[in-house]
């Protein structure tokens, strides 16, 4: 066997889990305005929002400054445990995937690393987590103790309260496909740019500098937008909306959800804040990433030769 199939193999998916954690706790912190804002303009039916600068403007003048960090912490919570799940289920799938002779991945097996790594951290951490994010960002005002959730944990009992324990999961159709169609994309976007800008290989010991890892991560973080913001849009309208007094809901599902927004607002509104997307996905992959190479690239340096099969 080849050193280079050997050391392909010798990066654990514990490690990776520990790189992504340390990222996504850095993420949250850098981005979470733009995560509100990006919530608020999905939410906004009647046009109360003239664009991404009016709404944070909005925000911050009628509500303060530490609205912008609203859901701060289940969106750190949620990202800390999602990039461990998605980097370390990513990996122990691309073990799977490898050619029993060369030990490399193909990019159909990249892939499907990717994309059933996006199934589980949906299922598993993405939703419910998503769910009590949005409900908490669309309370409006100056007085919290007039909002309807007082924080994340009383917004999760209330749903589950009231909508049982399955409101926690509500929207899940459309984040199973969001997530997994980004993560396919995501992971293998950034190895290919990790080869063509770097010439940087997995498993090489060759520790890529920060700035490398942030333009790679930024690059690969761009299609996912793109691609499933149809998705995304109907995903935190499943998520936000509540029952209404006689015990209705305005969507019935994610099929129901895309032809009611389609017929009342049109075409475009699929891709309603798509911009906050995209002010948020690649920078937010451009820092994980810098973290997380940081940390994998040193146990590469530190234990390449020596890691098992």
């Amino acid at each position: 066997m080849s050193t280079e199939s050997k050391n392909q193999a010798s990066i654990p998916p514990y490690m990776k889990a520990f790189s992504g954690s340390l990222g996504g706790v850095v993420e949250a912190c850098c981005l979470q305005p733009i995560d509100v804002i990006k919530t608020r303009l999905q939410l906004d039916r009647v046009g109360s929002y003239k664009g991404i600068a009016h709404c944070g403007s909005t925000v911050v003048r009628t509500e303060g400054v530490r609205a912008l960090w609203k859901g701060l912490t289940p969106f750190a919570t949620h990202l800390t445990l999602k990039y461990t799940l998605r980097m370390g289920s990513n990996a122990m799938f691309q073990t799977a995937f490898k050619d029993s002779e060369t030990g490399k991945v193909s990019n159909r097996g990249r892939l499907a690393s990717g994309f059933g790594a996006g199934v589980l951290e949906a299922l598993a951490i993405v939703t419910p987590f998503e769910v009590v994010k949005i409900r908490l960002q669309q309370q409006k005002g100056l007085s919290p103790e007039l909002f309807k959730y007082k924080g994340p944990i009383h917004c999760a009992r209330t749903i589950v309260r009231e909508e049982s324990i399955l409101g926690l999961w509500s929207g899940a159709a459309p984040t199973v496909m969001r997530n997994g169609t980004n993560q396919a994309v995501m992971f293998t976007a950034k190895n290919a740019f990790d080869v063509l800008l770097w010439n940087k290989h997995e498993g090489d010991g060759k520790i890529l500098q920060p700035w490398q890892s942030m333009i790679s991560g930024f690059l690969a973080g761009t299609a996912g937008p793109f691609c499933t913001g149809p998705f995304d849009v109907v995903k935190t309208r499943l998520m936000a909306q509540s029952r209404d007094s006689e015990g209705g809901l305005k969507y019935k599902g994610m099929v129901h959800a895309i032809r009611t927004i389609y017929a009342e607002e049109g075409l475009v509104a699929l891709w309603r804040g798509l911009l906050p997307r995209l002010m948020r996905i690649p920078p937010g992959q451009a820092i994980m990433w810098a973290v997380a190479d940081q940390v994998t690239g040193l146990y590469e340096k530190r234990y390449i030769q020596t890691a098992p099969l």
